[in-house]
């Protein structure tokens, strides 16, 4: 069980998409352009994963077309503070961590 917990609090897109929930509801589009990068599908499965996980509300507003926005719920906004801080530290952390792996790779290439 727990093994499937972090798959879900640990995945990338999860991280991000909780980070970008702390500021608020948001729908798929403006998720999809503040994430960049994601494919529709996979932003879809990730949606979904959450919301099955208890993580994620989704709320469908009937109109035309349908409107339908994201929000954290209380254990998401629990999980909130550790997704932004994981994510700071991958953005502090990005150009150590590029130049640990340009070295090993250096490394290994020569020994190749």
């Amino acid at each position: 069980m727990v093994n499937s917990v972090l798959a879900r609090v640990g995945d990338k897109w999860s991280v991000l998409v909780v980070t970008i929930l702390a500021d608020g509801p948001r729908r798929f589009n403006e998720l999809k352009r503040q994430i960049g990068g994601v494919s529709q599908r996979m932003l879809t499965l990730t949606l979904r994963g959450l919301e099955r996980d208890g993580l994620v509300t989704r709320t469908v507003t009937p109109s035309i077309p349908p409107r339908v926005d994201y929000e954290l719920t209380d254990l998401g906004r629990s999980l909130q503070r550790h997704a932004i801080a994981l994510a700071g530290w991958a953005i502090e952390n990005q150009s150590v961590i590029e130049g640990a792996r340009k070295a090993f790779d250096e490394r290994h290439a020569a020994s190749s």
